[in-house]
């Protein structure tokens, strides 16, 4: 049981974190380039939050949404 864990340890440890432990080093060589990286996914994320404002927007006014007081259960 031992060397299972052992094995789920070296699984995280050595190869899901290895890309943190990349970008930790590159932060320690260019404070630029880690920021870039950073502003990268920032726009990443504004454009991809834009895309769905706008489908709401489109389904919103097509009037698709059921309205009403009974169309979720939580109302």
């Amino acid at each position: 049981m031992k060397d299972f864990f052992y094995a789920i340890e070296d699984l995280f440890v050595n190869t899901l974190f290895a890309p943190f432990d990349a970008l930790r080093a590159l932060e320690l060589e260019s404070w630029f380039l880690a920021n870039a990286i950073s502003w990268i996914f920032t726009i990443i994320g504004f454009v991809a939050f834009t895309y769905w404002m706008l489908q709401l927007r489109k389904f919103n006014d097509n009037n698709e949404e059921d309205k009403s007081v009974t169309a979720h259960s939580y109302l």
